[in-house]
């Protein structure tokens, strides 16, 4: 195989080497040592402030370790190539849904004559077939939910990561964020995600980042976390008491 023939490198494993980050005087992680593997969907769990969404942003390459390093198939001081992230609260752009999704294909350099099959395999993919022509503003938030997680496919990541995509969502669009993970997993996208959701975790999860203020707790198979916990912290978290 040629130079110009070989595949891109890929973004996984991502290992954190240990990853401490700070804002100010505050830690909000705190020496993390871990490696995101291929394979089915993990999920970072943990009380409120725990560190989750820095954790995601720092695995993405959107927050810059003070301490440690984050590497990406083995590389770091470079950009990783194939991840999409969405957010909790997804900004829409003013904007046919639609053209949301066509903005993110130009953005991701892919040619325009590609444009129209694309967009109509990803709103099929999210379940929202029918909505191309609406303001994406007067979706409901499950639909944009959905259209932040098409817009974030268009890149055609190999990772996704989702920061609590059902938060507030009811239980009917709860359910079709979790079809979707179980569809692109299926082709091969690593999902990581965040939630308070451990029903969710169960169902979904193939194994478990546990943290507590910053630091990782536990992690494991998602069965063996949920059925034999080895901390204190673990046990009361999953029993429903608060962590301080």
């Amino acid at each position: 195989m040629t130079e110009n023939m070989r595949p891109p490198p890929s973004d996984l494993p991502i290992a954190f080497e240990n990853v401490t980050v700070t804002e100010g005087s505050v830690t909000i992680l705190d020496r993390l040592s871990l490696t995101i593997s291929p394979g089915e969907p993990t999920f970072v769990i943990g009380p409120n402030g725990s560190g989750k969404t820095t954790f995601l942003r720092a695995a993405m390459g959107l927050v810059a370790p003070t301490e440690g390093r984050v590497t990406w198939g083995g590389r770091d001081g470079v950009s990783p190539h194939k991840l999409a992230f969405v957010f909790q609260r997804p900004v829409m752009l003013r904007r046919s849904a639609e053209s949301n999704v066509r903005f993110t294909l130009s953005a991701a350099g892919v040619p325009r004559i590609e444009h129209d099959g694309r967009v109509a395999e990803l709103f099929k993919l999210v379940g929202l077939d029918g909505l191309q022509k609406r303001s994406a503003r007067r979706l409901s938030g499950g639909e944009q939910q959905r259209l932040a997680i098409a817009r974030a496919l268009a890149r055609d990541p190999s990772v996704i990561f989702l920061d609590e995509p059902t938060a507030s969502l009811d239980p009917a669009a709860t359910k079709a964020i979790e079809d979707i993970v179980r569809t692109i997993t299926a082709r091969g996208v690593k999902a990581v995600l965040s939630t308070h959701d451990l029903g969710q975790a169960r169902r979904l999860a193939n194994d478990i980042i546990f943290l507590h203020r910053g630091r990782i707790i536990e992690t494991g198979a998602t069965s063996e976390f949920f059925e034999s916990p080895r901390s204190p912290e673990a046990r009361s978290f999953i029993e429903g008491d608060l962590l301080v």
